[in-house]
């Protein structure tokens, strides 16, 4: 299951949104950050709180945060029992927030936190979900883009539900979502596929996304990202499957006229084909289309595991600055 935590009991004190920034090894952008979105908060005249949800990190990271709670008692930090990645940190600080909406947004300051109130502003127009869509990419390798604009390709032309393109984690969502979210309770915590399968009314904003404010990306890496978009994939749709399946009946019927084509020469006394490499050619082919439909099994045999284990998708190590529950 994801998390053991409670459903929100309404307080009087509820923030108005509440904020979720997973770190890990975060130190230079940690007051930058706090300094932008608490003056975004202050602009708008709405009660908030900050969760900072904390990968261990060999830095000063946790530090600098605890420095900060210390300054400002409306930031609270979640440590983890160890590292368990990006989407894990981001769904717990979904799943322990209070407020009776919920931002998720790097601490990288990519996303700009100004574009908050933006995002708020919509949900009065009647929508459950605000995402903002990139107009622009800075800082980001080609070879990065062209597997982003490639995954949401596949993920979208294969997958159950369709997940916005050029979009991030970088969203608002309301109470009743963040709810939502909470009885899915599935383990690889894809968070984009997650909310585009709750549904409600979505839109978005668009922006033109900065570069890193200092240091070097921790999660966002090309192997991070292709996992990500292979685990987007094999949650949300079995059709790759169906696609082996289809593969192998247009591949044995290759094979037969290929047969076919050997005996029709063998009778007429006609040698065409070379024989040595042409029996190469085809082994070794058919050896990768077998090798890739049983790493196609594995990878979905692989998500069964997980989910059947029923492991908790992350252990809180400490909280900082939350309130005891009764």
């Amino acid at each position: 299951m994801m998390t053991t935590e409670r459903p929100l009991v309404p307080r009087d004190n509820q923030p108005q949104i509440s904020l979720i920034v997973p770190v890990y090894k975060e130190e230079p952008n940690i007051r930058p950050f706090l300094a932008r979105a608490e003056k975004v908060f202050e602009s708008m005249g709405k009660s908030y709180e900050i969760i900072f949800a904390l990968d261990p990190s060999p830095d000063r990271t946790e530090a600098i945060i605890l420095e900060e709670i210390n300054r400002n008692q409306r930031i609270k930090l979640l440590v983890f029992s160890r590292r368990f990645g990006q989407p894990a940190a981001t769904m717990a600080g979904i799943l322990s927030c209070t407020g009776k909406t919920c931002v998720v947004i790097d601490v990288d300051l990519q996303d700009q936190p100004e574009l908050i109130e933006q995002m708020y502003d919509k949900l009065s127009e009647g929508y459950e979900v605000v995402y903002a869509k990139r107009r622009s990419r800075k800082g980001e390798t080609l070879v990065k883009r062209l597997i982003s604009y490639l995954g949401y390709s596949v993920i979208n032309r294969l997958s159950d539900v369709q997940i916005p393109r050029n979009a991030g984690d970088f969203r608002i969502m309301t109470r009743r979502v963040i709810e939502e979210l909470r009885r899915l309770n599935e383990h690889h915590g894809f968070l984009r596929g997650l909310v585009a399968y709750v549904g409600f009314k979505q839109t978005f904003i668009e922006y033109d996304r900065d570069e890193r404010f200092a240091g070097k990306g921790n999660y966002n890496r090309l192997t991070g990202s292709l996992k990500i978009g292979l685990n987007g994939l094999v949650s949300f749709s079995s059709r790759p499957l169906f696609m082996m399946s289809i593969a192998g009946v247009i591949l044995a019927g290759l094979s037969f006229i290929l047969g076919a084509w050997y005996v029709l020469q063998r009778i007429i006394g006609v040698n065409l084909t070379p024989g040595l490499s042409t029996t190469v050619l085809v082994i070794s082919f058919f050896a990768g289309v077998q090798l890739l439909g049983l790493g196609l099994i594995g990878e979905y045999v692989g998500g069964i595991y997980d989910e059947v284990k029923r492991r908790p998708m992350y252990i809180v190590d400490r909280q900082v600055n939350f309130e005891e529950e009764d």
